[in-house]
Parts: C-alpha cells; structure tokens; sequence
C-alpha cells in the first residue's frame, strides 16, 4: 500500500548560511554567500569569485570526534557531515544504539566528485613513496560513497545506504529516490541530500570554459544574475543541502513537525538529441519532465502557483523560463511566481539540487516567496513571456500551495519535484 510522504527534518551548509536559521535568514534578506577567493586569484583563474561555506574549526568538533578530524581533508564531506546529521536532529529522529541498526531509515545523499584535495594529497604521497603515510580514512574521503557510508555508520541506519550522482541534478533526483522508496513501504524514513567539494579543482574546468563571470571580481556579491538582462555566467559554489523524508504515518505517530508534503515528481534524459547535447538541455525532455512530475502528483499543470528554478545565470536562463512557461501552460500574470537561489550562493554543482530543494520547502513553510537577488533588469525575452511581478526582486508574503522545483544538469539530465503544504 502506497503512504503518502512528508518533510520532516532540514539540515543545510551553504555559502550563505551554516545552519538552518543562518541560511533562512540570508534568504528573506537577500545576503549573498559569494566571496573573492585569493587562492583563486593567485592561480589566475579568470573568475576569482565563488561560494564556500564558512566553516569554523570550533564548529567541525560538534560533528567529528578528534580521530576523525585528523587527516580530515575532504570539504564535501564535512558539508554533508554538517547538512545531514543537523537534519536528522531537526527531524527530532534519535541516533540507532550500539545494539542494532534502525531497520526502517535509510540514506541517499548523492555527490559528484568528493574529497578532490584529498585525492590530490594521497598521489603526492604516492609519488614520493610514502605510500604507508596515506592513513585509514583516505579511502573513504575520496570514494563517492563516502559520504552516504560516513552518515549510515553515524546515524545507524539499517535500510538502504547508498550514493546517487546525476551531475547538478544530484540533489533533487535524491529526494525523488527517498520519496520513492517511502512510497513504496521499503523504508519509514530517508535521509536524502547531496554535496559537493569546494576549490579550485573543483571549480578549474568551468573557468577554463569560459562559462564563469570575469569581471566581478571586485564586486562578488553582484556576480551571480539569474534571469538578469546583464548575466554574463554562473558563480561557482559548493556546500551541502539534506531533508529527512518520511511516511505521514511514522511522522504522525511520533507526533513530529511536517514541514510540506512531496506529492511526487519524474526524472528523464534528453538524450542528447534535437537541441541536446552534454552541456544544453533538449526543451522537449524538460518540458515532459515538469510536465510528467505534475500529473505524477495528481495535480493539472495549472495548479503550480511557485517555481523554483535551476535558472544559473547564464545565456539558458530565457530557454528555461519558455520550457517552463509551454510545460505549464501559462504566461503574463498566469505564470506562476518564480525564483532562482543562485543570485544567493551561486551554482553549488551537485549540491545545489538539495540546498535549493531545502530552500523551496522553507519558502512553504515561512509562507514567503524568496527574492531573486540581482534580478533588477529581467531579460526582455523572459518578461516577454512572464510579468515583472511574477519574479520578485524581494521576499514577497504569499503560501505556495503547489511548488515546483526542478534541476537540469550536465548530460542532459533533468529532475522535477512537487511540494506541497501538508494538510491532514
């Protein structure tokens, strides 16, 4: 028998906000997470801006034990460490004992390409043949799975542990592999989310594209302009979002808080084909993907009143708004509200699935519509398609009722899920 399934624990580390009441914040007042990076300048990188989270050292021992700080060296990992045990003690979920596992919880927390320091450490270690001088841990911050491993062996979680990786859709294809798995009675609980690393291995082969923004390096907080008229690139970021995913029944019975309710969603590749390829999407897949998550959450497409968007400030931005605009059948003043994050903290590759998702559910829970920071000069070919209004500049009061939030990553890959208000 199929169970309906609720949010019901946040945990968030981002460029904007560690915590969940710092990241709030920074979203209703519109406070930037992008910094000048000199390491980025100092390795002449074009764009030496980006978004990394503030992570202090006091901090790090709430969460590690002084064994598993040592040697420590992998930053998506501590992101994820961070986002997902925070949900967890958000959901109000206890840690399994020593004993036995918890049978009915489980984790997917995906990532992309995790512990690339750490990595790059260990072949300098390898070069110099000090092989033996590696340490125990090494394996496990650079396997990808080393994250999803790292969380189970915390929590104690016996259902299923693993890792998902689906390029900057990581995030949301997640939640919708939780969902799934609840929905089915596979498991009561899921721990989803993702992270992604910080630094200049990470962020190089972008700059290297030439698809990053070069000349706010003096001005960081103006750099990332989703839908903006004036959007020259993305601003990289890293961090880590996680939501904790449970049936309404194990939710009720432990009297715990439901912040929205996931009503369902799809996934789907474009395939590389028509106007697809590695690094553009095919309209028609995004189109039947926003399309397909709706009918999958028994609604119309009209009934979506708030969007959230991959929207990363690049020259796609108007392409995506049209794919929205034909996949749910409005325009003008009948378009729903939307917004992008990535104006806030920038694109955090595999993480900003999560960060965003985590965002989206707090908008239906604050009965707000987050501002679209940078977005004072909307480009001509959106508001072609979508009233001014419909794109706030600042934190607007309104209850989304029905909220779309999709992901469009690298490889033509695409995720969209539904949230809703819960009502009983």
């Amino acid at each position: 028998m199929s169970s309906r399934v609720v949010v019901t624990g946040l945990g968030v580390c981002a460029p904007n906000g560690v915590g969940l009441e710092a990241f709030t914040t920074s979203l209703q007042q519109g406070i930037s997470g992008i910094r000048f990076q000199p390491k980025l300048k100092q390795l002449q990188f074009s764009c030496q801006i980006a978004g990394e989270p503030l992570i202090k050292d006091n901090l790090l021992q709430r969460y590690f034990t002084p064994l598993q700080l040592r040697g420590l060296n992998a930053s998506g990992l501590v992101y994820g460490v961070i986002a997902g045990t925070d949900a967890w003690k958000n959901a109000g979920l206890p840690i399994s004992p020593k004993e036995h596992p918890d049978w009915d919880s489980g984790i997917i927390f995906g990532t992309g390409i995790l512990g690339a320091d750490k990595f790059r450490e260990s072949i300098y270690a390898i070069d110099e043949g000090n092989v033996r001088r590696l340490g125990s841990t090494s394996v496990m911050q650079v396997m990808a799975s080393g994250i999803s491993a790292y969380l189970g062996g915390m929590l104690g979680v016996g259902n299923q542990v693993t890792t998902n990786s689906s390029a900057c859709t990581t995030g949301t294809e997640g939640v919708l592999m939780a969902y799934e798995r609840i929905k089915s009675g596979k498991a009561s609980r899921m721990l989803t989310g993702s992270c992604s690393d910080s630094g200049p291995y990470i962020w190089a082969g972008f700059d290297s594209m030439r698809i990053l923004p070069r000349n706010y390096n003096d001005n960081p907080s103006k750099a990332s302009r989703p839908m903006s008229a004036t959007a020259t690139g993305f601003v990289p970021g890293s961090g880590a979002g996680a939501l904790v995913l449970e049936s309404l029944e194990s939710a009720l019975d432990r009297g715990a808080h439901i912040y929205a309710e996931v009503l369902g969603g799809a996934v789907n590749s474009g395939g590389h084909r028509g106007e697809g390829s590695m690094t553009a999407p095919n309209s028609e897949s995004v189109v039947r993907c926003i399309q397909e998550a709706t009918w999958d959450a028994g609604l119309h497409v009209t009934d979506i009143d708030t969007v959230n968007g991959h929207l990363t400030a690049t020259s796609k931005d108007p392409l995506e708004i049209r794919n929205w605009s034909n996949a749910l059948a409005g325009s003008g003043t009948d378009f729903p509200f939307v917004n992008s994050f990535k104006g806030l903290f920038g694109h955090c590759l595999a993480a900003a699935g999560s960060i965003e998702c985590v965002a989206s559910v707090l908008q239906i829970e604050k009965g707000q519509v987050f501002g679209n920071k940078n977005c004072e000069d909307p480009h001509p070919e959106i508001t072609d398609l979508v009233h001014p209004s419909r794109i706030p500049q600042k934190t607007i009061l309104h209850q989304p009722k029905f909220l779309a939030k999709a992901s469009f990553g690298f490889g033509d890959v695409n995720a969209c899920v539904i949230f809703s208000a819960f009502n009983d």
